[in-house]
């Protein structure tokens, strides 16, 4: 785990790289290579990377180069089939100097050019330098387990692991991009190719880009297949194959020369990953967990204690309080850099600096809800269609309703999807309609400026995020849902965070249910198989059922649920108030005072508009943090102090 940075400059006369350019990008994320740091400049190239020392700890530097250094790569993340690949390439004729993951990137590279990337197993983002040929080749793994960002203009293409080293470049603008911002307000999140800064964008999930004779290419090398390969496959014969391949996919990640624990979250995949893991070492393993001390929210150290004691591992557990949560906000907004709406985010923070004083790798069931059909959203919507289709093209919300059992028409969370019965599935699902006490999306008019409204439409002319349900056309409902979640929800919010926040303390995050392997599978299986009735993760389930304590085996994963809601009422009500109402903030002219006002009073009332008002203050903190002094993006985030009303808002 490690973050990668660099610029390469092109066109008919190519001004040479600045070798302090490089080494400031680089300064930006000393957090996510603390151990050893290198450097490749040469002509109008240069590469940069920062080491967290996982594999070969002796002699895994980067960059690193082939036998005559005529090929240089940077690389972050791990790839687990590197032995296979070391003994292939061994049998070609190529000479290993280390036994690092990274060096087989070279080599393959020289047999295979670009396409070398879909032999990797793993997570990865990496940049290959080809000096003999003039290329530069940039590439990220199936899923986007690691970010890369970059920004391309007409004569140069800047890249990084994070968006803080392309803002290190003066060059680099920093600017809203205000349909960019529409997203957000949308989704809680910014899906697809932008960020939030107009210049700079993401290299999508499964994809490449390559820079060869001044030109850009990008090129998509994975997607995820709905194949029916294991339609009629018995359930019995489903579990058991997929017991063995998360037993191995498991003890592929574990791979490691420095000491591995497991994230808990007292749910069912934290630990089905904790059985594998400790199968797999034969000793026990630390855990972590965290938790609040709120009566109102669910207490994961329940479940996590159980599953402890049930593997016997050296368990150690975090707490923190709303005040620690509002410290941290800075913290947070520097090292996401995209605003997220991810409050258990800020648990992980905590949880991942408690762990670092113990492993430098953790294990997490990131990914199996996902994989596996594990939300209740995706077994109403499904239930949803199936009640529409069955009632045909002209039915109505009335008719549907009245049709449907009586104690479920007087349900709320029949009520709650009423509203979509006459919208199509891709419509209410970009809409985010299933969700109608989401203020932003009914009343957006009421919260945007015009100004802004104007701004958003400028911005977004000629671009939206295209419909990927088009793509899904001919898959049942349930793998529509897991197709467009695997595109978006899963790589530009859940993994964001996941990276982001685990580099923040210099801990590597691994996620065995993303191997693309287990998601192949699950993609293989029909429906029936993930939702059965009413029971989410159906086949899952029946794969570890005989691994993990029988209390665990029904509760659902909650992943470290936050009790935000409670303090932005109570504890932090006069702190949201303070930021958003605050001059600086006004001044901006992007939200309706009146609006912001009566969602805070709102949200007093008993009425949960907290998701929306997290949202106005994380963004109100990144445009502080990342607009306002850009001077200020190469100190620790510790520099900003505490997010305490006085402090942030002087």
């Amino acid at each position: 785990m490690c973050g990668i940075c660099g610029k390469l400059n092109f066109g008919a006369s190519p001004r040479p790289m600045d070798p302090q350019l490089v080494k400031t990008m680089m300064g930006t994320m000393n957090h996510r290579g603390p151990d050893e740091e290198g450097m490749f400049v040469s002509g109008s190239v240069g590469l940069g990377h920062k080491r967290l020392c996982i594999i070969d700890l002796s002699s895994g530097a980067q960059p690193m180069g082939n036998e005559d250094g005529s090929v240089q790569v940077v690389f972050n993340g791990e790839i687990y089939n590197y032995k296979e690949l070391r003994a292939f390439l061994l049998t070609k004729g190529h000479r290993l100097r280390t036994s690092s993951d990274t060096e087989v990137i070279v080599h393959l590279y020289e047999e295979f050019g670009q396409e070398c990337v879909s032999r990797l197993q793993g997570m990865f983002s990496f940049a290959l330098w080809d000096q003999r040929n003039r290329v530069l080749l940039l590439a990220r793994d199936r899923v986007g387990i690691k970010p890369l960002y970059y920004h391309l203009t007409e004569g140069s293409l800047a890249f990084s692991s994070e968006i803080k080293a392309l803002l290190a470049d003066p060059s680099v603008p920093a600017e809203l991009d205000a349909a960019a911002l529409d997203l957000f307000l949308k989704f809680h999140y910014t899906p697809g190719e932008s960020t939030l800064f107009r210049h700079i964008q993401k290299l999508s999930p499964g994809h490449y880009l390559v820079v060869r004779n001044n030109a850009v290419t990008i090129a998509q090398y994975w997607d995820l297949r709905f194949s029916g390969a294991r339609n009629h496959q018995s359930d019995e014969e489903s579990a058991r194959e997929l017991d063995s391949l998360l037993r191995q996919t498991v003890a592929d990640h574990m791979i490691s020369d420095v000491p591995v624990g497991v994230l808990l979250s007292g749910g069912v995949d934290s630990t089905a990953m904790l059985s594998y893991a400790t199968e797999v070492r034969g000793a026990p393993l630390s855990t972590f967990t965290i938790g609040f001390g709120d009566e109102l929210c669910p207490d994961e150290r329940v479940g996590a204690n159980i599953a402890a004691r049930a593997f016997g591992s050296h368990h150690y557990e975090a707490t923190f309080s709303a005040q620690d949560f509002a410290n941290c906000l800075p913290k947070y907004v520097w090292h996401m850099e995209e605003p997220v709406v991810e409050p258990p985010a800020i648990a992980l923070y905590y949880i991942t600096k408690l762990a670092r004083e113990h492993v430098t790798v953790l294990l997490s069931g990131e990914g199996g809800d996902e994989a596996f059909a594990g939300y209740k959203t995706y077994r109403n919507i499904v239930w949803l269609e199936r009640i529409k289709r069955a009632l045909g093209p002209a039915a109505g919300a009335a008719s549907i309703l009245c049709a449907a059992a009586g104690h479920m028409a007087n349900s709320p969370r029949l009520r709650r999807y009423a509203p979509l019965l006459n919208m199509s599935l891709d419509e209410y699902y970009y809409s985010r309609a299933a969700d109608p006490s989401d203020f932003f999306n009914r009343r957006r008019g009421a919260l945007l400026t015009d100004g802004l409204s104007r701004r958003m439409e400028l911005d977004g002319r000629g671009r939206n995020l295209g419909n990927l349900f088009a793509q899904t056309e001919g898959l049942e409902t349930l793998q529509k849902l897991l197709y467009v979640d695997t595109k978006t929800w899963l790589p530009d919010d859940l993994l964001i965070k996941a990276d982001k926040i685990t580099m923040a303390n210099s801990v590597e995050l691994r996620v065995p249910f993303l191997d693309h392997r287990v998601l192949e599978f699950a993609a293989s299986l029909p429906g029936s198989k993930k939702l059965r009735g009413m029971q989410t993760k159906y086949i899952l389930k029946r794969a570890i059922a005989n691994r993990i304590p029988k209390e665990l085996l029904s509760r659902p994963k909650t992943g470290f649920p936050v009790p935000y809601e409670t303090w932005l009422r109570k504890d932090l009500k006069s702190f949201a108030q303070e930021i958003l109402t605050d001059r600086r903030t006004l001044q901006r002219g992007y939200f309706e005072r009146q609006t912001v006002e009566h969602l805070m009073n709102e949200n007093g009332a008993g009425h949960n508009y907290s998701k929306e008002l997290f949202s106005l203050i994380v963004f109100e903190l990144w445009n502080r943090i990342f607009l306002d002094d850009r001077s200020k993006l190469s100190e620790h985030p510790e520099c900003l102090g505490p997010c305490a009303p006085v402090p942030m808002l002087a």
